[in-house]
């Protein structure tokens, strides 16, 4: 018989999974060209939007949790139910629109990784990723995904792990960086990238998703309060760990390419500039993770979108549903198509993220919404101090949109 710590270290594991699972959509590759560029141009100046950006999508990632949780609804079916048509239309719009960015970014970046391996095309890598992740979504249960995803996350992780036990990391001006928010000339596309590149709207959507798929709202009060409760444990863990990840990749940057006056303008060359500096065995595992990064982010961004469009006709993601198929074409199709009319692949992954930034208010307003309603959440409404923080989050990514506005028609 298991005595009570194990029965209780059970118990939680239940639970645990879904936060893992988005986790892989914010250490994606736009991720690795926006926290790239910031590093070779900024050093380390620009840690501190990776942390406030972490800590604003714990928040987020907790608040759409607790939507599928307790309504059993993902955003996009709650928009649906709850919104006007038309103004569900125009929210359901703009989110597969950024599912398709997202993708878009995903498949460069699997591409960009064959491309370093095995010397294959930029666009025929991108028809090869799209065909993997296709197979992989239709071919597998969604249990069975989570295992892929997760491990696909560890490979990542332990990549830029090694990297930074190689090089040599600035750590006072790293502490500097994480906690003193400075804005260099011309740095605020990059800023917005990294924003857009961690707070993805795909994700929320998609954690709301894969959380509720597990019925928790059918299994009444006591089952939804204890999954209210890990559910928070589950989303901090994850996001800790894409945070620490994020830096990661701003250090190596900063350490490698900044430190030496070195532009980054590309993926491939981030490759080879770390050939010499600390061999040949840290460029291979680069794009081994880039690649394994591109796969497993397709697969969620696929899903995201193919969430999103049949949210809108109030199904669930169902992987042989019609409305599901055609959100999974969509996002893939559409994503593919516009990497063969990119003349610049690396300003196509860090521009991806700047789109995503630009949607995010759309998506953290709406979810904002339906979590401080009543009329939806019943006793599990937003209190005031939640509802205040998340608009408080809401207020700062739109003033960031409004300040890249304005940078970009100077």
């Amino acid at each position: 018989m298991p005595n009570n710590s194990q029965s209780r270290t059970l118990e939680v594991l239940k639970f645990i999974g879904p936060g893992l699972f988005v986790t892989v959509g914010f250490i994606d590759p736009g991720n690795w060209a926006a926290n790239m560029a910031a590093g070779a141009d900024y050093g380390y100046k620009l840690l501190w939007i990776v942390t406030l950006s972490t800590a604003m999508l714990i928040l987020l990632q907790h608040n759409a949790a607790h939507l599928g949780i307790v309504t059993g609804l993902c955003i996009a079916e709650g928009a649906g139910k709850y919104f006007s048509r038309a103004s569900a239309y125009v929210f359901i719009i703009t989110a597969v629109l950024a599912s398709v960015a997202t993708a878009l970014a995903e498949l460069l970046g699997a591409a960009i990784g064959l491309q370093m391996l095995f010397k294959i095309p930029i666009p025929a890598g991108a028809v090869i990723t799209t065909v993997v992740s296709a197979v992989m979504l239709f071919s597998n249960r969604y249990k069975r995904l989570e295992m892929w995803i997760i491990g696909f996350v560890s490979i990542i992780g332990l990549s830029f792990l090694f990297e930074i036990a190689v090089i040599d990391i600035k750590w006072d001006e790293a502490l500097k960086g994480w906690f003193m928010p400075t804005f260099p000339a011309g740095s605020i596309t990059i800023i917005m990238s990294v924003l857009g590149a961690v707070v993805m709207p795909h994700n929320l959507f998609l954690h709301s998703e894969v959380i509720q798929s597990r019925q928790w709202n059918q299994k009444g009060e006591e089952i939804i309060k204890k999954q209210l409760k890990y559910e928070f444990m589950d989303t901090l863990t994850a996001m800790i760990v894409g945070w620490i990840i994020n830096s990661a990749m701003i250090l190596v940057a900063a350490s490698v390419f900044n430190s030496r006056g070195i532009a980054v303008t590309e993926l491939q060359q981030a490759q080879s500039t770390l050939v010499p500096l600390v061999g040949n065995a840290a460029a291979v595992i680069f794009a081994l993770a880039l690649l394994a990064a591109g796969l497993a982010s397709s697969i969620t961004a696929a899903m995201a979108g193919g969430s999103i469009f049949a949210g809108l006709y109030q199904k669930p993601l169902d992987l042989s549903g019609l409305h599901t198929r055609i959100g999974v074409a969509v996002t893939l199709g559409g994503a593919l198509l516009t990497i063969f009319f990119l003349s610049d692949p690396f300003k196509g992954l860090v521009w991806s993220q700047v789109a995503l930034s630009i949607q995010l208010p759309w998506t953290i307003f709406g979810l904002i919404y339906l979590t401080s309603s009543r009329a939806v959440m019943g006793k599990y409404a937003n209190s005031t101090v939640n509802k205040v923080t998340l608009l408080l989050i809401a207020a700062i990514v739109t003033a960031l949109n409004v300040i890249l506005f304005f940078d970009s028609i100077r």
